[in-house]
């Protein structure tokens, strides 16, 4: 009987030290559960609340300084365009007044004084000019803005090439058409002088590359070049001396004069051009 008490007392002190020793156990398992609970239960409001602060911090970042740009230009733009625009129309205005008081005139000459004009240059000869740089050669060289001239008349400026050929090439085709012009060698064809380049490369001065229009006779263009002067001398468009070349300022004073009698501005001896100076 003792020794089945001791057995039993034996059992239920194991037994209760089980019991203790499981309840610690459980209870770490318990406490490590919680914190990783817990941990993203915080975790995953920290995640969805960054990017709201960062959205927030941003936009009030933002929203200053563009109400702040778009508010300061505005004032201060406004009262520069004002004070330019009145600039400007003073401006127009003196720019105005100036073009009235110079106008050159645009009534042609009459007869009497355009004969006079081509009788002074019936012997007319043109000679080089330091001051007036000769053309180059270019094989592909156009005319500027040719093809916005509409017209037969300008059909000769559209279509217009360089050639080099040698002098063999020139006599077999113009031989009664060359001649020697203000310092280079031309040929005559269809009421047009055109440089012939390659004819003598030591005669070779060309002021102008492109056709010269002078008529239905092949009269010398320098002389038909020293009338246009003077006749735009007599209407105020040009102001420089009777060379009888197709300088700068001879093509600016063609220009000028087109502009007025509502030509194409070619800025050369055109046909339209000389009938209107009245020296076709």
């Amino acid at each position: 009987m003792r020794k089945l008490i001791v057995i039993l007392s034996v059992f239920c002190l194991a037994l209760a030290i089980n019991v203790q020793a499981a309840k610690p156990e459980a209870a770490k398992e318990k406490a490590a559960q919680k914190p990783k609970a817990t941990q993203k239960q915080q975790a995953a409001p920290k995640q969805q609340a960054a990017p709201k602060t960062e959205r927030s911090s941003k936009t009030a970042r933002g929203a200053v300084p563009k109400k702040q740009e778009s508010s300061v230009p505005a004032v201060q733009s406004s009262k520069p365009t004002t004070v330019k625009s009145k600039e400007i129309q003073a401006e127009k205005k003196q720019l105005q007044t100036r073009t009235t008081d110079v106008q050159p005139k645009k009534a042609p000459l009459d007869k009497q004084t355009v004969q006079k004009i081509q009788q002074q240059h019936v012997n007319f000869k043109a000679q080089p000019k330091t001051a007036i740089a000769s053309a180059k050669f270019t094989p592909n060289y156009r005319i500027e803005a040719a093809q916005n001239w509409s017209g037969p008349q300008y059909e000769v400026f559209r279509t217009y090439r360089p050639q080099w050929q040698d002098q063999t090439w020139y006599r077999s085709r113009y031989s009664n058409n060359l001649s020697l012009i203000g310092g280079g060698w031309y040929y005559w064809d269809a009421g047009y002088w055109y440089p012939a380049w390659g004819y003598d490369e030591a005669a070779a001065y060309y002021p102008y590359d492109g056709p010269i229009y002078v008529g239905p006779r092949a009269r010398p263009f320098d002389q038909v070049v020293a009338d246009v002067q003077a006749v735009l001398q007599e209407q105020g468009f040009y102001q420089g001396e009777v060379d009888g070349l197709v300088g700068p300022l001879t093509r600016e004073a063609l220009a000028a004069y087109q502009s007025a009698q509502g030509l194409a501005p070619t800025a050369a001896i055109d046909q339209p051009t000389l009938d209107s100076l009245g020296l076709s």
